[in-house]
C-alpha cells in the first residue's frame, strides 16, 4: 500500500521535517521488519535525511545549496525555477529506510526532511512500507 503525506511550505526554499509522519505510517502499517520507501513526485522538491537536532544545520545546508546553485544565475529554462530543479536533482527524490522492530532505523540525530525549492506550495510525499 502507498501512503500519502501532504506538506505545505511557507517559503520558496525550506526544509520541513516529516520524520514523525513517516514513523506513524510505519507504526500503522503493522510491518515489523522491512523497508520504508519515501518518494517525492515533484521536479523542484527533494527528500533528505540529515541532522534534526540543531536547526543551524538546515540553515547551513540551505546556504551551501544557494552558493552551489544560485537562483539568479543565467539559465536556459524560462520559468525562473531552474535552480529549484538543480537543487532537487542534487539531493534526490527518494530515500529508503530500514524498518527494524516496527521502527525506522535512523541514527540518533537523523530526521527525514521534505525539501522545498519552489514554494510556497502544497506538495505530496509518497510512502511505501514493505514487509521483509
Amino acid at each position: 500500500m502507498t501512503y500519502e503525506v501532504d506538506v505545505r511550505s511557507s517559503k520558496r526554499s525550506q526544509f520541513i521535517e516529516i520524520t514523525d509522519k513517516i514513523r506513524k505510517i510505519v507504526k500503522d502499517s503493522g510491518v515489523v521488519n522491512g523497508l520504508c520507501y519515501v518518494y517525492v513526485p515533484h521536479t523542484t522538491a527533494a527528500i533528505m535525511i540529515n541532522e534534526n537536532a540543531d536547526p543551524s544545520v538546515k540553515k547551513d545546508l540551505s546556504d551551501i545549496l544557494e552558493r552551489l546553485v544560485p537562483k539568479d544565475a543565467s539559465y536556459s529554462h524560462s520559468e525562473g525555477n531552474s535552480d529549484a530543479h538543480a537543487k532537487a536533482s542534487v539531493l534526490g527524490t527518494e530515500k529508503t529506510i530500514f524498518i527494524d522492530n516496527a521502527s525506522l532505523r535512523l541514527g540518533t540525530w537523523q530526521g527525514v526532511f521534505f525539501c522545498e525549492f519552489d514554494g510556497p506550495r502544497t506538495r505530496n510525499v509518497w510512502v511505501k512500507v514493505l514487509n521483509a
